[in-house]
This record gives structure tokens, sequence and C-alpha cells, in this order.
């Protein structure tokens, strides 16, 4: 697998868990788990879940880096993170908070999102 691939995915999972590491709580709330729980247990989860975003984030960021010999600027890891970022979190609301919309607006931001990236990878001259 290359590096490019493997610190895109390793990305991904690290997102999957910060996604839920940060909105989860609303989810918990919505279902009537977590009404009771005070904030400080909310955050201490939340922490928890954080710790294996970032056990996947830093190896992506070392994997990906060209200052340990991979394709990837610190500039361009970023960006690709944001984008990476952007995706998972529509996918978990598309998929877990149904409630929630996508609008012609939240696509044409992600496009920005997109042209960034794009940008982010442009060769200047």
């Amino acid at each position: 697998m290359s590096k490019a691939l493997l610190t895109i995915l390793l990305l991904v999972v690290s997102n999957v868990f910060m996604t839920f590491a940060w909105y989860g709580n609303l989810k918990l709330t919505e279902l009537k788990i977590s009404t009771d729980w005070p904030l400080i247990l909310i955050i201490l989860c939340s922490w928890g879940l954080a710790f294996f975003e970032y056990c996947f984030m830093i190896p992506a960021n070392r994997v990906g880096s060209q200052i340990n010999g991979g394709p990837f600027s610190l500039m361009q890891l970023k960006i690709i993170q944001e984008a990476v970022s952007l995706t998972v979190f529509t996918v978990i609301v598309a998929t877990v908070f149904k409630g929630e919309p996508i609008r012609w607006n939240h696509l044409v931001a992600f496009g920005f999102i997109l042209l960034a990236v794009f940008f982010a990878f442009l060769k200047p001259e």
C-alpha cells in the first residue's frame, strides 16, 4: 500500500473517532441516554474517544509527511485532513443524525474545500 493511501485511510479512521468525540454526545442526548450526565463525564468520555483519534492521526501525519519520507508537505497534509474531516462528518451526519439535511449551500461549501485541495497540490511556477 502506498504511503499516500495509508495516510488517507488513517486520516479517515481518525476523523471517525474525532467526529464521535465531538458530536456523539449530542446523539446520546437525542436518544435520552446522557440527559442526566454531568458535563465533566461527557467531556471525559469525549476525551476517551479523542485518544483513539490521536492513535490514528499521529501515524497518518508521520507516514504522510515529507519530513519522514512521505509524499505530502505539511500544508498538503492539513488541507487533506480538512477535506477528509468534512467528508467523514457529512457521511456521519447523513447516516447517524438523519434529521440534519444536507442542502445546496453545504455542497457548494464542500466544493470550495475540494478546490482548496486542488490548489494545495498545484505546483507554482
